[in-house]
């Protein structure tokens, strides 16, 4: 069945959406400004994680106020340039910067507590990240969000396997692992159905900009998790 204009959640998860040529090319080119956005808020989180200074500036309340002033302007301004080439893309590229660069308490905390939890975070939101886009990449007539699910869900099982291999997190470990990454995977899944069924779908910028929105939480969320569970672990 087609995706209907004001479908249910259960529908967007489990339709299939029959791509014409002009929405086959927007979806394309939406994940590939995604793309850009993850790689900038990557290297945004990597200034945060290092800069000491950053951390504590946005741990206070003025840095709060200009996080948060930023992260719903910069969006704002993507989406009124969308049809914009350069001005859209440059404003989705500073948006995934400064993202990155507000996570810095965070991300400096991490840091010093265990290094290795911003990799395990990066290692599933990633995978989940990489399966959903081949998917898409791949997809010609159609777009099935139930085969999305279950190749996200898929390289989420491989993604929390190989982390075991390197960090030997267990059992429970790999269970929490496979759980937040089926999170990210329907997040993507339902935000790349949202953006198929998008008055907007003319330009790629809104469709990007709610897929990063979707992924920069998937990772926020999972940082948060690991840290508490390191934490819980520590006290026991």
């Amino acid at each position: 069945m087609d995706y209907r204009p004001q479908a249910s959640a259960w529908d967007t998860l489990t339709g299939t959406k029959t791509l014409t040529a002009q929405g086959a090319t927007v979806i394309k080119q939406t994940y590939l400004l995604f793309s850009l956005a993850v790689f900038s808020a990557m290297a945004g989180g990597y200034i945060g994680a290092t800069s000491e200074t950053l951390a504590r500036f946005f741990s206070g309340w003025i840095g709060w106020i200009a996080a948060l002033l930023l992260l719903n302007l910069v969006p704002r301004i993507a989406l009124s340039v969308r049809h914009n080439h350069q001005l859209g893309v440059a404003a989705l590229v500073f948006d995934g910067f400064i993202s990155g660069i507000a996570l810095s308490p965070l991300l400096w905390v991490a840091r010093i507590v265990a290094p290795s939890l911003i990799f395990d975070a990066l290692f599933i939101t990633g995978f989940v990240f990489v399966g959903i886009t081949l998917y898409v990449m791949t997809a010609r007539r159609t777009f099935s969000a139930p085969r999305g699910l279950m190749t996200g869900i898929f390289c989420s099982i491989i993604g929390a396997i190989i982390l075991n291999s390197f960090l030997h997190i267990g059992v429970a470990g790999v269970l929490i692992s496979i759980g937040i990454g089926a999170l990210g995977v329907f997040t993507l899944v339902y935000s790349t159905s949202g953006v198929l069924r998008s008055p907007d779908a003319d330009s790629p910028i809104p469709g990007a900009l709610m897929l990063f929105a979707g992924v920069f939480n998937v990772f926020v969320a999972t940082l948060n998790i690991l840290l508490r569970l390191l934490n819980s672990g520590r006290r026991a």
